[in-house]
């Protein structure tokens, strides 16, 4: 039984996860640029623990009674990538200097940080998703059952974006020309600002 409840919350974890968002389109850039890949698995990995783990316990219930907090995180958030996204959007259309890096400028350790934290925390998005639904469907296994379903969510999260952050490697030889930069920047310009203007217009 406890095996069936971390399965399941493997395949949840899994499923809400792996999706098209500005965590992982920021993660997927920094792997492509083997940049501080490691703190930014950690962070991610690590505040889906702390969230997921929050859910479990019935945090999740204070913050659904509390729909002002989410909405300052809508706007914040929005703000936010709308900021991002046209930074990226920046990047896409700039002409290339002669032995400028086609990558764009390195986020310093401490940018890296804040950004991630950014993308992670100010997501209204990541609270439905750890707090209310997963945190839901755990305590659906009952004692001890959610305790492995909130275990077997977090192991998802930590092979989906480790695979992420340091898989992204084998894809560097494909981003050897500065336009597929701008591709990527391009892609990644979309993801935010569409999210951003989605989460203006209380569509997530």
């Amino acid at each position: 039984m406890d095996i069936l409840s971390a399965l399941a919350g493997l395949g949840t974890g899994l499923s809400l996860i792996i999706a098209i968002g500005a965590q992982n389109a920021f993660v997927l850039r920094q792997g492509l640029r083997k940049e501080h890949v490691f703190i930014i698995v950690a962070i991610c990995a690590g505040s889906d623990a702390l969230l997921i783990l929050l859910g479990i316990s019935g945090i999740g219930l204070v913050v659904a009674t509390a729909p002002l907090v989410l909405t300052i995180v809508r706007f914040v958030g929005a703000a936010f990538l709308i900021g991002y996204g046209l930074l990226a959007a920046r990047r896409a259309l700039r002409k290339e200097k002669l032995g400028a890096d086609p990558a764009g400028k390195p986020l310093s350790l401490g940018a890296t940080i804040a950004t991630c934290l950014a993308l992670t925390w100010l997501n209204p998005h990541v609270y439905l998703d750890t707090l209310l639904l997963l945190g839901s469907i755990a305590n659906t296994h009952g004692d001890p059952g959610r305790w492995f379903f909130g275990l077997g969510a977090v192991v998802a999260s930590l092979l989906w974006f480790g695979a992420l952050g340091f898989g992204a490697r084998l894809l560097a030889p494909l981003f050897v020309k500065p336009i597929a930069w701008r591709i990527l920047d391009g892609l990644v310009a979309l993801v935010m600002l569409g999210l951003g203007i989605m989460l203006l217009l209380g569509s997530l």
